[in-house]
């Protein structure tokens, strides 16, 4: 899949273009979610063709970050729409893609399992051993467009959204939700406020 020129041009512009502030949004994390996808795919026996959709959507959910952050899921469904048709997508393909994308949005509700897949695989990191490090790369993001002030609103906001936030797929609540509650934990013992 990663191959495919449509997936090679994405993640050439990604690699290329993005702006250096961003320190969590990178072409890394879109490869980290676009390999989750595939695994949790793979784990719900999810078919071949909608697996595709699902991938080509992992690669582009973020790609609205090249132009701005804000509402960026909506540019990127814009980017795939555009560019996918030069790819042999057609109008229904590029919907589900667009619904897959739109899924990820924040607070998350998604309508399909593959809508759920994206769901997890884009925060996946909550319930991983990198948290923290991962983490650190949106709380810099963050902090650098005016969204949190210092390390201490930062902790406040990751408790908040941690306690919020669940998987939807069997795959990560079986294999994340017991990491994502010890991280959670960790930040609470680090809340002084």
């Amino acid at each position: 899949m990663l191959q495919l020129p449509e997936s090679q041009f994405i993640l050439g512009r990604l690699t290329n273009e993005l702006a250096p502030h961003l320190h969590y949004h990178t072409v890394k994390h879109t490869l980290d979610v676009y390999n989750h996808a595939a695994y949790i795919a793979k784990e719900e026996a999810i078919n071949v063709a909608d697996t595709k959709l699902l991938l080509i959507a992992a690669l582009y959910h973020d790609s609205g970050y090249l132009t701005q952050s804000d509402g960026h899921e909506a540019i990127s469904c814009k980017i795939a729409a555009e560019v996918l048709p030069n790819y042999g997508y057609n109008a229904a393909d590029i919907d589900t893609i667009c619904r897959i994308i739109m899924a990820t949005k924040l607070p998350q509700n998604p309508h399909s399992k593959t809508e759920e897949i994206i769901c997890d695989a884009d925060l996946d990191y909550l319930g991983r051993d990198d948290f923290f490090k991962t983490g650190h790369g949106l709380y810099l993001e963050m902090l650098t467009a005016g969204k949190v002030s210092n390390e201490d609103d930062w902790n406040r906001l990751q408790i908040d959204f941690l306690q919020k936030h669940h998987y939807f797929t069997k795959t990560n609540l079986q294999q994340r939700n017991a990491k994502k509650q010890e991280n959670l934990t960790i930040l609470l013992s680090k809340n002084t406020l």
